[in-house]
């Protein structure tokens, strides 16, 4: 069976190629920032196509493509594999690597090195997950011209020692030390911040009390400067219980329609651009 190739080098499109500058001058303008994870070439061109801002190759791949119940597996070798697929895929939405579990703690140089081999497959920031500990990690990255985005909330390499998949924040003193987190995060030179499953009314905290910080919001409400899901949930293939902050994009809610995975995609773009996505009611904590 013969199938026809995604090209190595991608088209000329319409959209300009996404940027920092561009992602700030969005939010400052109000306008939120749709983001997606993609592992492949693939659904790298159907994302960017649909007007996804920004695709994350996550190491949720853990999960969804290679079976396993937690991230924590997931090596820095299938990392860099996914993101030289993802980086041959997309044509103008910024893209971002997470750094796995073991990649980045022991050292600023071990996490620097990890960065270098990531951004060498293709991408242009890189995530990693934690608090004050990595402050300096992130400052000796950033220091050096790796853009960061910084991960807080549940963080879900760490699920073990968090007790498992919980609503993080909740009491005064976790979000204090969350609200601290972030602000050492922004002023340690990260430029996005991931706030997942965090009280919507702490995530809206947090985006007011650093404004140069792009934070993306995944369970975290609406009041973020943007979202992101995992694909796999978008398109309605979560195995199990789906999570409370996931819609199943494949559906038209009220309807017995169905959609395509390009409409699908499209249908999130929108509905997080125009605010429709997260509903607090259905999506929020």
């Amino acid at each position: 069976m013969s199938v026809h190739p995604v090209e190595s080098v991608p088209a000329a499109t319409t959209r300009p190629a996404m940027n920092l500058p561009r992602l700030r001058d969005m939010a400052s303008r109000g306008e939120k920032i749709a983001m997606l994870t993609a592992y492949d070439a693939t659904f790298a061109r159907v994302l960017d196509d649909a007007g996804v801002d920004t695709i994350l190759v996550g190491d949720s791949l853990g999960n969804v493509i290679q079976g396993d119940t937690s991230t924590v597996p997931v090596a820095l070798v299938d990392m860099v594999y996914h993101t030289r697929c993802t980086a041959r895929g997309k044509r103008s939405a910024w893209l971002i690597a997470d750094m796995p579990f073991g990649a980045y703690e022991r050292s600023p140089e071990q996490a620097f090195d990890s960065a270098v081999e990531l951004m060498r497959a293709g991408a242009q920031m890189v995530k990693l997950e934690g608090g004050g500990v990595l402050v300096e990690t992130v400052r000796f990255l950033t220091e050096r011209g790796i853009p960061v985005c910084a991960h807080l909330g549940l963080t879900p390499q760490r699920v073990h020692a968090l007790g498992g998949f919980r609503v993080q924040g909740r009491d005064d003193a976790g979000a204090a030390a969350l609200r601290a987190d972030a602000k050492a995060m922004a002023a340690a030179g990260a430029a996005m911040l991931v706030l997942e499953l965090v009280p919507s009314a702490l995530a809206r905290q947090v985006t007011e009390e650093n404004l140069g910080l792009l934070t993306i919001g995944i369970g975290a409400g609406a009041g973020t400067s943007g979202q992101v899901l995992v694909l796999h949930d978008l398109l309605g293939l979560t195995a199990g219980k789906r999570p409370r902050f996931v819609r199943d994009f494949t559906h038209v809610a009220g309807s017995d329609v169905g959609l395509g995975i390009r409409e699908a995609v499209q249908t999130y773009v929108q509905d997080v651009k125009q605010g429709r996505f997260p509903d607090e009611a259905v999506h929020g904590f």
